[in-house]
């Protein structure tokens, strides 16, 4: 190796996650750098898909099986539905969990994907949905496609999707025509995989999914990057939902404030007022005296 910038990459997968090592060379020294990414948390877990064709012969579980080397529709490795005006696959991940970003590589005629292959025609106007029931409506809506053209949508194509939920829904359509130019008239799945990347345990964020959730955010669910809270548990707020509600104190914000100024609000922690007691009570709370004491002052 000749100067400092000379690197040894290897790669180790394990249940799709990869891991890469770095080696740099500092006067004979090596020091190793770990870079951690997501999980497919969606491998080999429970599929389904509407419309199965040949008796299931192109299951929904092909495209979670890791296999993505084979992209015609016969190489056995993807799904296929039978046409019609709508198309649905759905995953079941086993537990509410945190997603990053979905992967899906579609299906195609020959080695190079463009505006030739004609299932480009059923990708177009797809949409993925991330739900806790097996209902799309239930649940967001990750994506939508209203621009692509058969000759600029991407295979495979990466979308991000920083949300919670158990089942990712891929949904497609033709229920309303006039359809855009381009558009097929019928659609069909031709999924070869689906990858959701994400972490597989619950309550942690990260780009390894190493640091836990803020302890009061709802359901232990937190932004998978930022780690902002999704919701707080009652009496809490703020991004980390380390805040008290007005009008609470105390380690688990279950405290009331004293009688503040005012109605005035009082420190988080040990529930001082910031401007001072109404009249009639004292001390660092405002909870000595009465409202006998201030009728009389």
């Amino acid at each position: 190796m000749s100067s400092n910038r000379d690197f040894l990459v290897f790669c180790n997968t394990n249940m799709s996650s990869r891991r890469f090592l770095f080696w740099n060379f500092f006067g004979g020294l090596i020091f190793p750098a770990v870079v951690w990414t997501y999980e497919n948390v969606a491998l080999h877990k429970p599929a389904w898909q509407k419309h199965p064709y040949l008796n299931n012969a192109f299951s929904a579980s092909l495209a979670v099986d890791g296999r993505k080397t084979n992209l015609n529709e016969y190489g056995g490795e993807c799904v296929a539905s039978n046409f019609g005006d709508t198309a649905e696959w759905r995953v079941d991940l086993k537990g509410v969990l945190s997603i990053h970003h979905i992967v899906i590589q579609y299906s195609q005629n020959g080695p190079v994907w463009d505006e030739e292959d004609v299932k480009s025609k059923s990708f177009l106007g797809f949409s993925l949905y991330v739900s806790n029931t097996t209902t799309k409506e239930d649940g967001v809506l990750c994506f939508k496609d209203t621009n692509y053209t058969r000759s600029t949508i991407p295979n495979p194509i990466n979308i991000t999707c920083p949300y919670h939920g158990r089942y990712v829904i891929y949904y497609n359509n033709r229920t309303h025509p006039p359809y855009p130019e381009g558009y097929s008239d019928y659609v069909y799945t031709y999924l070869c995989e689906v990858e959701v990347f994400g972490c597989s345990s619950p309550g942690f964020y990260g780009e390894n999914c190493s640091i836990p959730c803020p302890r009061n955010c709802q359901e232990g669910h937190c932004h998978i990057v930022e780690g902002n809270c999704l919701g707080c548990l009652p009496r809490y707020r703020g991004v980390a939902c380390n805040v008290c509600d007005a009008g609470m104190y105390g380690k688990q914000c279950n405290e009331p404030c004293g009688k503040c100024f005012n109605d005035g609000p009082c420190h988080h922690i040990n529930g001082s007022c910031f401007y001072g007691c109404n009249p009639g009570y004292s001390g660092m709370t405002c909870t000595e005296g009465s409202d006998i004491l201030r009728l009389e002052v």
